[in-house]
């Protein structure tokens, strides 16, 4: 899931290993969903189950929910994060009313952060007055080295920028930090945005040209309209040099070491160490060039494009970034286009959403957030009873791959290896962030989010020619996500995912392996997926495989690929393969572990049957229901492009027709719609 994340309490006991075990005793307590984990009434049962599953464990949902304006999508997901807002909401509120908080204090930057956010009246007063020093910056650049400094200030002022850098773990080399430079500095959530020539991104591009006049407007500049053109222009000669997001996926085209001389010597037109010194970064032995066919284009645009258009981008941007944060006025315009064009939305969430999300996410406090979240919300017995199920999901994909007939006994005790080295990282840190060095003060919301982004830059800056601490999350607590990082080797789960559905202790085992479970197991499948495959038991980026296993592999990824291009949930737009395969593979081969793990934990029984429900069909129908989902269709359109998920419905129906144990489990047969040969069954994992 990214690394793309119910109305239960945090404050839940989980369950004893038992419950893992094959236990299929009834609990004294009831689950929150149904007689046994799974809301049976969100089922379409005039819908066949080898038809569209999806539409069959959820259809009667689908018909029934009706999106709330600010709604770009609402799932099972979503849920659990308005469960989690709600909660922080109520911290952040206690601390209002606290007037004994240390000055200095996480509790005190919290209280003063959240109130300057919430603080429309002197935000509407200021309107644009916040950003006038920024905007006066903008202004004064006069030459190239200005313009550089610029780029490179670009993380502190909140701008944008063409060409950077930033600190990084090194594939090659996980115990040291690396400086990579890429390529940005777009409006548009991609470059298709700009290319595409269909009339739905012709409008879009339509109504980008107004909404960047109207925020250089907000700025103060005139002739705004032929100001802004040129913008768009310029944004749209950047997007045609930059690499497609499926070719940003590849590990080994996007690994390029150089020594800062030879950066200078093959990029000569750009100032790389004036850059780094205004961005507060020492001058790199080495740097890694993650798309070098890019960089050279690219710098000859920065020499090509005026210094005037170049002001007025960086003004435009300065706007657009902080627009949330200004008036009422400004805010409601940049939601007009970046809310309602892009993503469907018909209202902007309510502002305490907003604020909560400012002062909780991973650009804000969310550590000392999270500190307090789970000090309130999280258990200790939690992480015991998801260590034993981690423990249960690392057996299954042992035991699968064991039986894997097209990998040799070579590749297979790598894999053997990097599956016993998998660190599982549950609930929270043990290392919270120390933000002594943020200053947060009452009543001006620009200034503090600029300490936050001073402080972020440092933090970033300080690593090079420090040893990375293993030990280190990049989610907090209270996130509904999960990750798998390959330079650690680990797969990490917040506390705000170990809930309803994804897992309650008073559920049948099978659905907790099936939503839970299937979770993990996607989290480990990242470590075998077509990129976090190249990196070893160690985490360093390195060819553990045959050749030969690896032909075969790549075989059975185009084969999945090639299925999922043939989903297309808007007309004329599908999924990309290539974009979505890490995590299509890491689907279909977490829900196949989870359910060797199910098997297992049951011994040898059959499992009951419970509401005229099967074991395996209880178990898919978990899967089912985590990923339920309603979307807006400029979302879905956003999503096609950006994200590396495929759309949720194809989570659910994707990878269980490639699974033999579904087909056996619903009575799958030729002639449903989601029929495949057994000879065109996909299985990698």
């Amino acid at each position: 899931m990214n690394k793309t994340l119910l109305a239960l309490g945090l404050a839940l006991v989980f369950a004893a290993p038992a419950a893992f075990a094959g236990d299929t005793a009834s609990h004294a307590a009831r689950p929150q969903l149904g007689s046994f984990g799974i809301d049976l009434g969100n089922r379409d049962l005039s819908v066949k189950p080898g038809d569209d599953f999806d539409r069959y464990a959820n259809g009667r949902w689908f018909d029934n929910y009706q999106l709330r304006d600010y709604d770009t999508r609402f799932g099972s997901f979503n849920a659990l994060s308005d469960q989690a807002e709600e909660q922080v909401h109520a911290i952040v509120e206690d601390l209002q009313a606290r007037k004994d908080l240390k000055p200095g204090s996480d509790e005190q930057k919290v209280r003063d952060l959240y109130a300057s956010y919430m603080d429309t009246a002197a935000r509407d007063a200021a309107g644009i007055t916040p950003l006038k020093p920024t905007l006066a910056r903008i202004a004064g650049i006069d030459s190239i080295a200005a313009l550089t400094a610029a780029f490179g200030r670009a993380g502190i002022d909140g701008t944008s920028t063409p060409v950077g850098g930033g600190v990084t773990l090194d594939r090659k080399n996980p115990d040291r930090y690396l400086v990579s430079i890429g390529v940005g500095g777009l409006g548009l959530p991609d470059k298709d945005y700009y290319l595409n020539a269909e009339p739905r991104f012709a409008q879009i591009r339509a109504a980008y040209l107004e909404y960047v006049a109207t925020l250089l407007g907000f700025a103060g500049v005139a002739d705004a309209k032929p100001r802004a053109e040129a913008i768009v222009a310029l944004e749209t000669e950047l997007a045609k040099h930059q690499w497609d997001r499926a070719q940003l996926r590849d590990r080994d085209r996007t690994y390029n070491l150089r020594t800062f001389a030879q950066l200078r010597e093959e990029f000569p037109g750009y100032d790389w160490a004036a850059h780094f010194a205004s961005q507060g970064l020492q001058t790199p032995a080495e740097v890694n060039v993650s798309t070098p066919s890019a960089v050279g284009p690219i710098i000859a645009v920065v020499a090509k494009t005026p210094l005037g258009v170049w002001r007025d981008y960086l003004t435009y941007h300065a706007v657009r970034n902080h627009a949330p944060m200004l008036s009422t006025e400004i805010d409601q315009a940049a939601f007009a286009f970046t809310g309602t064009v892009l993503q469907g939305q018909k209202t902007q969430r309510e502002q305490w959403k907003r604020g909560v999300a400012t002062v909780g996410g991973s650009g804000g406090l969310g550590d000392a957030v999270g500190r307090m979240y789970v000090a309130r919300h999280f258990k200790p017995e939690a992480k015991a009873a998801m260590d034993d199920l981690v423990e249960n999901l690392r057996a299954a994909l042992r035991q699968n791959i064991e039986t894997l007939d097209w990998m040799g006994d070579a590749t297979k005790t790598e894999a053997y290896k990097k599956l016993g080295t998998f660190l599982p990282k549950i609930g929270y840190t043990q290392k919270w962030r120390d933000y002594g060095s943020v200053k947060i003060v009452p009543g001006d919301l620009i200034a503090n989010v600029q300490s936050l982004r001073r402080y972020f830059v440092d933090d970033q800056n300080r690593r090079l020619g420090t040893k990375p601490d293993r030990d280190e999350w990049f989610m907090t607590p209270h996130t509904v996500n999960a990750y798998y990082n390959a330079s650690f080797n680990e797969i990490v789960f917040p506390a705000g995912i170990l809930q309803p559905p994804f897992f309650d202790v008073n559920a049948d085992p099978a659905v907790n392996y099936g939503a839970i479970g299937g979770v993990i197991g996607h989290e480990m499948g990242h470590g075998f997926d077509d990129q976090g495959s190249k990196s070893d038991s160690a985490g360093i980026q390195r060819n553990w495989w045959t050749d030969e296993d690896r032909a075969r592999f790549d075989t059975r990824t185009r084969a999945l690929g090639a299925q999922y291009a043939t989903y297309c949930p808007l007309e004329g737009q599908c999924v990309n393969g290539q974009l979505t395969m890490g995590e299509n593979i890491g689907d279909l081969g977490g829900l196949s572990m989870a359910y060797t793990a199910y098997k297992l934990s049951l011994k040898g029984k059959e499992a009951p049957v419970i509401d005229g429900l099967t074991g395996d069909q209880r178990f898919f129908l978990a899967w089912a229901q985590v990923w339920k989902s309603k979307a807006r269709e400029e979302t879905i359109l956003n999503r096609l492009k950006t994200d590396s998920h495929s759309p949720p419905q194809y989570r659910v129906n994707g990878p269980l027709r490639n699974l033999n144990e579904w087909y056996r489990a619903f009575d799958v047969k030729p002639g449903d719609k989601l029929y495949l040969p057994p000879e065109q069954r996909v299985r990698i994992w």
